[in-house]
């Protein structure tokens, strides 16, 4: 029996499977490849790990430490060595945290696999170990994007971060001369945004190059706050008033911090994405659908209010309703219905409800003791006013929640859009409804559906995947970073998880 076989615990896992193919022979023979795993888990840096979770400051110096030591010292560094490229790999493809562990209404399902036993082995015995970390990284753009944003911000960091504007200054307009928009202008130039106003500037040969005044609000430092403004989901009014002051005070740290969990919610998500798929953005109040042919269908979405949240979950849709009745959920009937229905008796009639018995039968609200209703269901009729619209777009989910029209247009100009009790509203559902027909081999017409004002269900030909996550950091266009308020307070849970230290390899 060696000396690995005689200390490796426990059995039956990834490392027993890495041994037994190696006839449990020591792997770290070589100081130049212990050197390579350093170097990959300190790469991982960039992805917001922590290189110290995995020892990367500790394990040269346990190798040259076992070298002179007896074979179980070197058996036991070996262990540690290869434990940690294990750890660093499963964090890296499929993240650090267990999202059920901080989020019990997780749906999403978790892609585990990692690269397989032949290619690990190949990757330590020939030092390509940056190559490997490389393979189980999210190969979509996004990661990529938020990963070169993380270098970016640290950079920021390392020079002593960004001016902060003072707490209780004054409203900075177009016009405003004052020492605050100096520090305002240092702020925005920080980030690039006054240099990417600057690129639209056309300067004449003749003309005279004078510096503004950097107390003085122009136009063009107005651009740029209506540029930071929409990256951070902010009224777009090119005022610095109380809100706007807010995130532009925010710490480069805490913005770091975003980031890098967003970088972790990425991974549990980015692996084996559908060829065609309808992705829901719930922090950033956007839906888009990847169409079969390559094309992106983007629009604005309105999402559930912090007390009523769309939770995160993936499945397939199945099937549209046209011309839908609503039957009103338990929560919103004993929360909103029957307290407004008690304070105005011609409720129900003005929003064409119905009330039901538990068997569908029709009662007259007279009938209802609305101080105890008891088992009573409300249903609204389909039509104008009806609170999903002219169409639902369906998949299952154990939370009830579904894509939908809605006669509430208005709210789609809002830049934050917290305002449903759970489902999510959709601007332009109607055109993203014919496309996933049409996208799914259907020759249904939808309009013509609708023309015919009765409620129905239609099927897809075949299923549509649908994605519901929640981000807080996105690339917008360009490769800037879209900061997005956390309006479900899931942040900091996911940071402290994140940045807890894991117990010794």
């Amino acid at each position: 029996m060696t000396a690995v076989e005689q200390v490796l615990v426990p059995r039956g896992g990834s490392l027993e499977a890495f041994y037994a193919a190696r006839a449990f022979q020591v792997a770290w023979m070589r100081e130049e490849q212990v050197q390579g795993l350093v170097e990959a888990l300190k790469g991982v840096a960039s992805d917001g790990l922590n290189p110290g979770d995995y020892g990367a400051d500790r394990l040269l110096a346990g190798y040259r430490q076992a070298l002179i030591s007896d074979e179980h010292a070197q058996a036991r560094f070996d262990i540690r060595a290869t434990r940690a490229l294990y750890t660093a790999l499963r964090h890296l493809h499929h993240g650090k945290v267990d999202p059920h562990s901080i989020d019990p209404q997780w749906k999403v399902p978790i892609n585990e696999r990692l690269p397989t036993l032949d290619r690990i082995i190949q990757a330590v015995e020939t030092g390509q170990l940056a190559a490997l970390f490389d393979s189980v990284r999210p190969a979509y753009a996004p990661y990529q994007r938020l990963r070169q944003g993380l270098t970016r911000y640290r950079n920021i960091q390392r020079l002593g971060g960004w001016p902060m504007l003072p707490d209780t200054g004054p409203v900075l307009e177009r016009g405003v001369t004052h020492p605050d928009v100096a520090i305002l202008r240092k702020r925005l130039a920080q980030i690039g945004e006054l240099e990417v106003m600057a690129a639209d500037i056309t300067i004449l040969p003749e003309a005279k190059l004078e510096a503004p005044d950097p107390q003085y609000f122009d136009a063009s430092l107005e651009a740029a706050v209506r540029r930071f403004q929409d990256h951070h989901l902010l009224e777009m009014d090119g005022i610095v008033g109380p809100r706007t002051r807010e995130a532009l005070n925010v710490p480069v740290d805490r913005r770091i911090d975003q980031i890098r969990l967003n970088l972790e919610r990425a991974r549990w998500l980015m692996h084996g994405l559908p060829e065609a798929f309808v992705l829901v953005d719930i922090a950033g109040y956007r839906v888009s659908y990847f169409r079969p042919n390559g094309d992106v269908w983007r629009s604005r979405i309105v999402v559930g209010q912090p007390y009523r949240r769309t939770p995160s979950l993936r499945s397939e849709i199945t099937h549209l309703t046209v011309n839908p009745t609503w039957t009103v959920p338990p929560t919103i009937l004993r929360e909103d219905v029957i307290p407004s229905v008690r304070r105005d008796p011609n409720y129900l009639d003005r929003r064409n409800m119905q009330v039901l018995t538990p068997s569908g039968q029709r009662l007259s609200p007279g009938q209802v003791n609305w101080s105890n209703p008891g088992n009573v269901m409300i249903r609204q009729a389909a039509g104008p006013g009806n609170a999903l619209g002219q169409v639902v777009i369906r998949f299952p989910n154990d939370h009830l929640v579904y894509l939908h029209d809605t006669p509430a247009q208005g709210l789609f100009a809002r830049q934050r859009r917290a305002f449903s009790s759970g489902c999510i509203r959709v601007q332009g559902v109607l055109e993203l409804a014919q496309l996933l027909l049409d996208d799914t081999g259907s020759d249904r017409d939808l309009r013509s559906l609708l023309a015919g004002g009765r409620t129905r269900n239609v099927s897809l030909v075949e299923p549509m995947p649908v994605i519901l996550h929640y981000w807080t950091v996105h690339p917008g266009a360009g490769g800037r970073l879209v900061f997005r308020p956390d309006i479900y307070a899931r942040d900091d849970a996911l940071l402290r998880a994140l940045d807890r230290p894991l117990a010794s390899l």
